[in-house]
């Protein structure tokens, strides 16, 4: 199934990123902190959406219009007196196919299923504007991601297509740890 080869093929690019959003999470001190990271999850959710749009259509995933976006980021950031004018440069894998396009949407998706804990770290913090992003689909977070792989695992049909979009998500982690590398040089020197 290409769920379980996805998911194991794809754990260190996880990992790394992961990493990366955990020690950002840690440095939140305020609400505009908290905004700046949001910015950097919108620039690279915008464009990532853009990118896979031709190739996401209702015929392929039939909930995809009802599913989170960046849009929920944008309204997140407002909500935190934030807004998205100079975000944060961003690059994404090369998307041609519905493939790739679900490759990418993994990485996308399966953010949500980490949402919870970000939610309970900001909320020891003190932060508790702005969370409708990670809040995800609520109480229906899993019914939503098992519906997602379903279709996943429903459109690769040989090891070739399932090997492409492997390497679209690993690209997408990738690309996505790749937006906080600006973020990490330090302030002061």
């Amino acid at each position: 199934m290409l769920s379980t080869t996805i998911k194991e093929a794809t754990k260190e690019a996880h990992q790394q990123l992961e990493k990366k959003v955990v020690q950002k999470l840690k440095a939140i001190r305020s609400n505009q902190d908290y905004a700046d990271l949001l910015r950097h999850f919108y620039a690279y959710f915008n464009h990532l959406e853009k990118a896979i749009a031709p190739f996401i259509t209702a015929d392929l995933l039939p909930d995809y219009a009802q599913r989170r976006n960046s849009s929920f980021l944008k309204s997140d950031i407002e909500a935190l007196g934030g807004n998205v004018d100079n975000l944060p440069e961003t690059t994404v894998p090369a998307i041609t196919n519905s493939i790739q396009a679900l490759g990418a949407l993994y990485v996308m998706e399966g953010s949500i299923m980490g949402g919870s804990i970000i939610v309970q770290m900001l909320a020891k913090g003190g932060i508790t504007e702005g969370v409708s992003f990670f809040s995800g689909y609520g109480p229906t977070t899993g019914q939503m991601w098992g519906a997602f792989i379903a279709v996943l695992n429903a459109s690769a049909k040989n090891d070739g297509e399932e090997a492409i979009a492997v390497q679209t998500a690993n690209d997408t982690f990738n690309h996505f740890a790749a937006v906080f590398a600006e973020a990490e040089q330090p302030v002061n020197g």
